[in-house]
C-alpha cells in the first residue's frame, strides 16, 4: 500500500480518492454509499462554497450535529481548506454549546435540524455567525424556524450539487492546502472535572495517530464499520473516520441512537467486521442480557462458580454474541474508559475478538493498545509504535506513578490557556496524563486510576477507588458505583439494576422491598470488605437511585457526587 507522504487530512482524502476511488466510504444505514471519489469531490465543493462565503484559512468552523456522511464531508472540507474544525458534542447543554462558540470565536457552524434550538437559546449567538444546515449544506437565514429547516431538508442536496458547475475553480483550493503543523481541530472536552478545555490538535497529531494504529488494527477495502460513538469525540473522529478513510474501509451511520433495539437490526444489516465501542456498551450486554441467563437459578450459580464450567459457558455465550453482532466481526475495539475485569474475563474466555486501547483527547487519542491476539487481562496493551510512555516518579515498591507521554500525536496546547498548557507538560516536554499506571516485565501498561482520584488511607496508603469499584461491580445486582472519601471514611454510591431488583423483590410490599434492598447493600459491603485491604474497606454504602451523570465516553463525572 502506498505510504503517506504528507500528514494532513487533505492529503489523506486526496490519496484515498485515488487508491479507493470507486469503493464505498461513508453511508447512512440502508442508503446508497458515497464512494471515496464522491467524498473527495463533495468535500472540495463544500470547501469552495465556504471560501466563497467568507470562511478563510485559520477560521474556526463548528460542527454541531449527529453522525452522518455529511458530518465527514463537512469535517474534511473545513480542514482541507486550511480552516479549523470545532466539533461540539450533541449532548452538550445549550449553555456549553454557546460558550464553545464564543470561546473559539467560530465564524460558522454546521448544525442539524434537531440541534438547531441549542443555537436559538443563546442571546445573539445564531445571529453573530453563519449557520449552515448539516442536512442540505445551505445557509440558514436569520429568523429561520425549525419548520423552515425541515422544508430545506426535504430538498436534499439539490442546491449543493449545483456547486459541481464550479469545479473548474477547484485548482484555486491548492493555494490553501494546510501544512502538517497547522491546526486542524479544537476539541472541547467535558472531562470529569467540570471545566471544559479546548484541545488544539494539528493535522500531524491526528493523521499520524490514525496511521500508527496499523500496528494494532488492520483495516482495508472490504472492511465494514458500524459507528455508534459521537464523531465529535476524538476517539471516534480519529479512529472511526480518519482511520477507515485512510485505509479504504466503509463506515455505516445509524439514523437513531444506538439502543439495543436499534443496534441489533443494524448489526444484522451491516455485518460489521470492525467496531469502536466504550466499555459501557459491552458491560451492559453482559450484565443485562448474558449474565442473568448464566446465573438465573441457584443451580446455575453453583455451576458458574466452577472455573472449568464457567469457561465452557462463556465460550458458548461468546459464539451467540458474535452471531448477534452479524457474524463477521473480527475486531471490537474498546476504549475511552476502563473495562470491568469480570466483563473482560468473559470476553477472553468467550474468544470474543476484542482489542483494548488507552489514550486521551490531548493525544489524538491513542497512545497504547493491543489487538485481539495479544490482549492481557486488565492491561491496556503496549505503547504505540513511535510514542514514548514513561512512569513519572514511580513508587519504589509498586512501580506505580503518573503516566507521561511524548510523541507526534501530543497536542500543541490548550486553546487560549497558556498557564494550564504549561502545567500540563514537564520541563522536558512530556505531557502529563493525570493517570496512574505501571508497566509489567513484558511491557504491558496497566492503568491504576486517575491521580486526582487517589485517596490517602489512615496510614498514608494509596487507595485507588477504581479498584474497589471493580470489586463492587462483580455483583450481578450492580450497574455502576462510585467510591470516595467522606469524613475520613470510605463510602460507595451504588446504582443497582432495577430489572433484577424487580425480578427478586417485585412482588413484595414497598416496605419489605426497602428492607431487602438495604440488606442487599449491606451484604455487598461486607463481601467487598473481604476482598480488599483493611485500609480500603467500605464504612458505608449509599444507593444511587438515578444513573450517574457521565462524560461522552461514559466515565462518571465524579466531581458532581464527591463534592456532595
Amino acid at each position: 500500500m502506498e505510504e503517506l507522504s504528507l500528514y494532513t487530512l487533505r492529503h489523506v482524502l486526496e490519496r484515498s480518492a485515488v487508491l479507493y476511488a470507486d469503493q464505498p466510504s461513508l453511508s447512512q444505514l440502508g442508503c446508497e454509499p458515497l464512494t471515496f471519489r464522491d467524498l473527495h469531490d463533495h468535500a472540495e465543493h463544500l470547501a469552495l462554497w465556504l471560501r466563497d462565503n467568507g470562511v478563510g484559512t485559520g477560521d474556526r468552523v463548528a460542527l454541531l450535529a449527529e453522525n452522518s456522511p455529511n458530518w465527514g464531508i463537512a469535517y474534511f472540507a473545513i480542514t482541507g481548506m486550511g480552516a479549523i474544525a470545532v466539533p461540539i458534542l450533541p449532548e452538550f447543554h445549550a449553555d456549553a454549546v454557546q460558550h464553545i462558540l464564543r470561546h473559539s470565536e467560530a465564524k460558522a457552524v454546521f448544525v442539524s435540524e434537531r440541534l438547531f434550538p441549542k443555537l436559538e437559546e443563546g442571546e445573539g449567538i445564531a445571529d453573530s455567525l453563519m449557520c449552515i444546515s448539516m442536512e442540505t449544506f445551505q445557509s440558514i437565514a436569520q429568523g429561520t424556524t425549525r419548520d423552515m429547516l425541515r422544508e430545506l431538508k426535504s430538498k436534499g442536496l439539490r442546491e449543493f450539487r449545483k456547486l459541481r458547475d464550479k469545479a473548474k475553480r477547484l485548482a484555486n483550493m491548492a493555494d490553501a492546502a494546510p501544512a502538517e503543523d497547522d491546526v486542524a481541530a479544537i476539541i472541547y472536552t467535558s472531562g470529569t472535572t467540570g471545566h471544559s478545555k479546548g484541545v488544539v490538535l494539528t493535522h500531524r497529531n491526528i493523521v499520524w495517530d490514525a496511521d500508527a494504529v496499523k500496528s494494532i488494527v488492520k483495516l482495508g477495502p472490504g472492511d465494514r464499520m458500524l459507528s455508534i460513538l459521537p464523531l465529535s469525540h476524538t476517539y471516534e473522529c480519529t479512529l472511526g473516520l480518519v482511520l477507515p478513510v485512510l485505509n479504504g474501509a466503509h463506515v455505516h451511520y445509524m439514523d437513531k441512537p444506538p439502543t439495543a433495539r436499534a443496534l441489533l437490526p443494524a448489526m444484522a444489516q451491516v455485518r460489521p467486521t470492525a467496531m469502536l465501542s466504550v466499555p459501557l456498551v459491552i458491560e451492559k450486554i453482559f450484565k443485562t442480557a448474558l449474565l442473568p441467563k448464566l446465573t438465573g437459578s441457584w443451580l446455575k450459580q453453583r455451576l458458574y462458580a466452577i472455573p472449568f464450567v464457567r469457561r465452557k459457558l462463556h465460550a458458548l455465550a461468546g459464539r451467540k454474541l458474535l452471531e448477534s453482532f452479524g457474524g463477521a466481526l473480527r475486531i471490537f475495539c474498546i476504549g475511552g474508559a476502563g473495562i470491568a475485569p469480570d466483563v473482560e474475563r468473559f470476553l477472553r474466555e468467550a474468544n470474543f475478538p476484542y482489542a483494548i486501547g488507552y489514550g486521551l483527547t490531548e493525544t489524538a487519542p491513542l497512545v497504547a493498545g493491543s489487538g485481539p491476539a495479544s490482549t492481557r487481562l486488565t492491561s491496556t496493551g503496549f505503547t504505540l509504535d513511535g510514542v514514548d510512555i514513561a512512569i513519572d516518579a514511580p513508587d519504589p515498591a509498586t512501580g506505580e506513578g503518573e503516566i507521561i507521554v511524548r510523541g507526534p500525536n501530543v497536542m500543541r496546547e490548550y486553546y487560549k490557556a497558556p498557564q494550564i498548557t504549561a502545567s500540563a507538560f514537564t520541563p522536558e516536554g512530556w505531557f502529563r496524563t493525570g493517570d496512574l499506571g505501571k508497566f509489567d516485565a513484558d511491557g504491558y501498561l496497566y492503568i491504576k486510576g486517575r491521580l486526582k482520584n487517589v485517596i490517602i488511607g489512615p496510614s498514608g496508603e494509596n487507595i485507588y477507588p477504581e479498584e474497589v469499584e471493580a470489586i463492587i461491580h462483580q455483583s450481578p445486582f450492580v450497574l455502576e458505583s462510585l467510591v470516595f472519601q467522606q469524613d475520613g471514611r470510605l463510602v460507595a454510591r451504588i446504582h443497582l439494576d432495577a430489572a433484577r431488583l424487580d425480578e427478586s423483590f417485585g412482588d413484595l410490599p414497598a416496605l419489605k422491598q426497602r428492607e431487602k434492598i438495604d440488606a442487599l447493600l449491606e451484604t455487598l459491603r461486607n463481601e467487598v470488605n473481604t476482598k480488599v485491604s483493611t485500609f480500603a474497606r467500605l464504612a458505608k454504602v449509599i444507593e444511587q437511585t438515578e444513573p450517574f451523570e457521565k462524560t461522552p465516553t461514559h466515565k462518571i463525572k465524579r466531581y458532581l457526587y464527591v463534592e456532595q
